[in-house]
């Protein structure tokens, strides 16, 4: 057992970037299989917003097929992302934030971080306020009462306690989803086919007079998910891996099926029925659709699941980014449970209500900024460091990852030059930001930064020594500041200590 100790400049400041839950996760506290990381993804992609997005490949003028193949496509290609993001979680159990002091500095890291974190929270504020929409058509059925702020409360509260509960409630809660999530799918796709029928339209010939292009559709289905894209190694730090894996394809073959198959085949089969339901009643919102043509208890039955739906999203997708990202910024005063409440609060704050009108503005610029992030931690990650990851100098708060005064330069004017060029042209954010902020980054790290702060991983003679779980190693924090590099064997005791 090697013990490091990454506080031993200034004992005072040994927990200022500590906290339990963005400490690396041992290879044994990694829960999630392959098929209950696919659900995770089902419930994860059919969010309400989803439906817009057919819908407005439909408005664009291009027909039913044209418009589910671009959304496949589109997110076949975040998918591919997210697995080279995902590395950061299966070989070293490192949260987004975390990471981030990487390529950002230990202070730095807090303006990408938050700024991610505040647009998960308002994606938990979204998703809350159409779940409260079907909620209060459940209400007016039963109760004859309506108002859709007191639901929103009751089921953002519901959210936030069920997120704290941890992520094996989060995978439980979305293997319920994910059936859910495909028969309402299947319902609407049958019953609203029929009802354009009724109407003498074909939904697979129909063409609107709209001239958006292609490409155009396919970014904003790209930026849809950069969001999850560049903080995924929230999720797959939990996801079971196959350690002492050298190959890239073996350590991360149980996040495959949810990134290729489940995020795409899921994401273009909810935007398609959001399409055909802009078709067959000019209305792309399934709350509004159901509410309309469903009684009875088919009615709630269905707005139920969209609730369910909502729920499944919020707690994996949106409440513990977000949480995660607080933490980091407070690990003194925010914990866990406190991190998910603030997601919730600041949230609601952000009035996602009147976000949802204007999606698509919404989309084109908080996905330039964070598709810059993406190509920032790519370039880091792998070319800068050949994923070998100082991990215990992440939470030493003089240590190498400090640079000047806490912030790395390289990262940040990467950010803001790639940034501001992706948000100039917005359309196409993600193909801009996402190779700008890899050149940027890379040019100014060579240039400006490595030359006057050395990197111990890029130096080191023994390169293994900076990997963990392809070569059957944890970081374990032992108190204090100091880390131990152990066998991923080894066993944890009652104490919380390893037994080597």
């Amino acid at each position: 057992m090697t013990v490091i100790d990454s506080s031993r400049d200034r004992p005072s400041d040994r927990t200022a970037l500590i906290e339990e839950s963005i400490l690396p996760t041992r290879a044994s506290q990694r829960p999630i299989g392959v098929l209950g990381y696919a659900w995770i993804w089902v419930g994860i992609a059919v969010i309400i917003a989803t439906y817009s997005l057919g819908a407005t490949g439909i408005q664009g003028g291009f027909p039913l097929w044209t418009v589910i193949l671009t959304i496949f496509a589109a997110n076949l290609a975040i998918g591919a992302f997210m697995i080279l993001t995902a590395d950061i979680g299966t070989e070293h159990g490192l949260s987004f934030a975390v990471y981030l002091r990487a390529p950002f500095g230990i202070h730095g890291t807090h303006l990408p971080a938050v700024s991610r974190g505040v647009v998960a929270a308002m994606w938990f504020g979204i998703q809350t306020y159409l779940g409260a929409l079907a909620l209060n058509g459940i209400g007016e059925y039963f109760l004859g009462f309506s108002n859709w702020f007191l639901w929103y409360l009751a089921f953002g509260a519901v959210q936030v306690a069920n997120t704290m509960l941890g992520i094996k409630s989060v995978e439980r809660l979305a293997s319920l989803a994910a059936p859910a999530i495909i028969a309402i799918s299947v319902w609407m796709y049958f019953s609203l086919e029929g009802l354009a029928q009724t109407k003498g339209l074909n939904i697979w010939t129909f063409r609107a007079e709209g001239q958006m292009s292609l490409l155009v559709l396919f970014i904003a289905n790209m930026g849809f998910w950069s969001t999850m894209a560049i903080d995924i190694p929230n999720l797959t730090r939990f996801v079971r891996t196959e350690t002492r894996q050298r190959g890239f394809l073996a350590r991360n073959r149980n996040i495959f099926l949810a990134q290729l198959v489940a995020l795409p085949a899921t994401q273009a089969m909810i935007a398609g029925i959001g399409a055909v339901s802009f078709i067959a009643t000019g209305n792309w919102n399934p709350v509004e659709v159901i509410q309309a043509d469903a009684q009875g208890l088919v009615l709630v039955v269905l707005l139920a699941l969209v609730v369910l739906a909502q729920w499944s999203t919020n707690n994996s997708a949106n409440l513990i980014p977000a949480a995660l990202t607080f933490i980091n910024l407070a690990p003194r005063s925010i914990n866990y449970k406190t991190g998910v409440a603030l997601a919730g609060i600041v949230g609601t704050l952000c009035f996602p209500w009147e976000i949802l009108g204007n999606l698509f503005v919404f989309l084109g610029y908080y996905g330039a900024f964070l598709s810059a992030i993406g190509g920032i931690m790519v370039a880091d990650y792998y070319v800068i460091r050949g994923r070998k990851v100082n991990v215990p100098e992440l939470f030493n708060p003089q240590g190498q990852y400090r640079y000047a005064g806490g912030f790395n330069i390289a990262g940040l004017l990467a950010w803001i030059i790639a940034g501001g060029l992706a948000a100039w042209w917005s359309e196409y954010a993600f193909v801009i930001g996402f190779p700008a902020g890899f050149v940027a980054y890379l040019v100014l790290m060579k240039t400006l930064v490595l030359p006057r702060h050395p990197q111990a991983e890029l130096a080191a003679s023994d390169g293994d020594a900076f990997l963990a779980a392809s070569v059957g190693k944890d970081w374990v924090h032992v108190g204090g500041g100091a880390f131990a590099r152990v066998d991923c064997s080894a066993v944890q005791g009652a104490s919380g200590r390893e037994d080597l």
